[in-house]
């Protein structure tokens, strides 16, 4: 089977984005909720999100406001949810390059729709959306990760040699210096969540990696566990 897209649905209303959530979930997305905008930066930060379901209406930062951040940073597609006297802002929304809007009340149903659709188009058609890789050079402890050749190279200016898994491993980690994350969040940043993909899979790349990048695999000092959470790269980073 597939990946599932993975939607970020961001709304205050509990009542309105809890059973949304869950209607969504059942039509073969996978669903990361947001209460506001903050939370939704992190989430963001945190999943490889394919679709943004925003509410414009929020207390403190609103939905105009993280929907032009959105526009900045990324391609992630967004859909805005507006109520029938936010005309205006529905206007301002698609001039910062919001995708669609449907406006309250709704069916989660048209939702749904308007969300493969919007998909469709990020992707012309041929299934999720790629993530644009970030490009550049990460050095962190005795390493070098060149993002342009996927190239690891050591001290001594020799290239390491770096499976898919691993290369897209480490990248996650290195983008997020000392930042925990969870086995189905590394799942999710490097591979997508497939029905067929297990924790165990983290670990064993987890594994691997140490092998060539730790003085002492057993005891590392880069890669660190952490126990009942994940992994986390406990050196800092520097962008070259």
């Amino acid at each position: 089977m597939g990946e599932s897209p993975h939607l970020l649905l961001v709304d205050d209303e509990r009542s309105i984005r809890e059973p949304l959530a869950v209607y969504l979930s059942k039509q073969s997305f996978r669903v990361t909720q947001a209460g506001d905008a903050e939370s939704a930066r992190m989430r963001m930060a945190a999943y490889a999100i394919d679709l943004v379901v925003l509410d414009i209406m929020m207390p403190g930062e609103d939905g105009l406001s993280l929907c032009r951040h959105i526009r900045a940073t990324s391609e992630i597609p967004v859909i805005l949810l507006t109520a029938k006297s936010e005309e205006t802002d529905r206007i301002v929304g698609l001039e910062m390059g919001a995708d669609d809007y449907v406006v309250k009340p709704f069916s989660p149903r048209e939702l749904a729709a308007r969300i493969k659709t919007v998909l469709r188009r990020a992707t012309g058609g041929g299934g999720l959306r790629q993530h644009a890789p970030e490009s550049g050079s990460f050095a962190f402890a005795s390493w070098v990760l060149k993002t342009g050749e996927r190239a690891l190279i050591d001290r001594e200016g020799v290239s390491v040699p770096l499976s898919t898994g691993e290369y897209n491993l480490l990248l996650a980690l290195v983008q997020r210096p000392r930042q925990v994350l969870t086995r189905d969040q590394l799942l999710d940043l490097t591979q997508g969540r497939e029905a067929a993909a297990f924790d165990r899979a983290i670990d064993n790349q987890v594994s691997r990696l140490r092998r060539k990048i730790e003085a002492d695999p057993k005891n590392p000092d880069i890669i660190k566990t952490v126990w009942g959470g994940g992994y986390a790269l406990s050196t800092d980073v520097t962008r070259l």
